[in-house]
């Protein structure tokens, strides 16, 4: 495999994992927006809102080249306003397009834990996305089954590092799966869900 090849095999793995969770977001009903999530302390509202956050970082990580301290607070706050599906579709495209820019999978990344290749935080972000699907699933009553392969991505994109995450306060520590576990299974539990 060829790094363009590679390259365009995970901008569409990070298309899917956005449409995954996109589809998510628009089946959110009104009265849904408040409550709680998979992940300790969130409402769907601040996942929703996180993972918002997390997509208009990328293009001034990525294609500005920007240092965390000139981003700042920027994208902190409510930032869904008074339509959330529409904040993630808008945000949604903006880093698909920044991460899908010639040479932007070439370069580096000043992220909070040191400068990391884009191709690798764009794997980081296709993981993340995956899994807050399955957490916004189980928060609406949605389908909570993931796509294989994303899952399968997710697994190799984490494990080498799921037990540091517990560190970051982000994440419960991974909770061991059951025998004859099924992928999903075995992602979730890395992350500490109790699928």
């Amino acid at each position: 495999m060829t790094p363009d090849t590679t390259a365009r095999a995970l901008l569409a793995r990070h298309t899917q994992a956005q449409d995954l969770f996109g589809a998510r977001v628009h089946a959110v009903r009104d009265d849904q927006w408040g409550a709680d999530t998979p992940c300790a302390e969130w409402s769907v509202r601040d996942l929703v809102n996180h993972l918002v956050s997390e997509q208009l970082w990328v293009p001034c990580l990525v294609r500005d080249g920007c240092m965390i301290e000139e981003v700042g607070d920027t994208f902190g706050g409510d930032l869904l306003g008074t339509d959330p599906a529409a904040s993630w579709d808008t945000a949604a495209h903006s880093a698909r397009e920044a991460f899908a820019a010639p040479g932007a999978l070439d370069r580096t990344v000043h992220l909070s834990y040191g400068d990391t290749p884009a191709v690798a935080y764009c794997g980081q972000m296709v993981a993340d996305l995956v899994v807050h699907a399955w957490d916004l699933s189980r928060a609406i009553g949605a389908d909570e089954r993931l796509p294989g392969e994303l899952v399968r991505f997710a697994v190799d994109e984490i494990a080498p590092y799921a037990g540091d995450l517990e560190k970051s306060g982000l994440f419960a520590a991974p909770v061991a799966p059951p025998a004859r576990a099924d992928a999903q299974t075995r992602l979730l539990c890395l992350l500490g869900r109790r699928p």
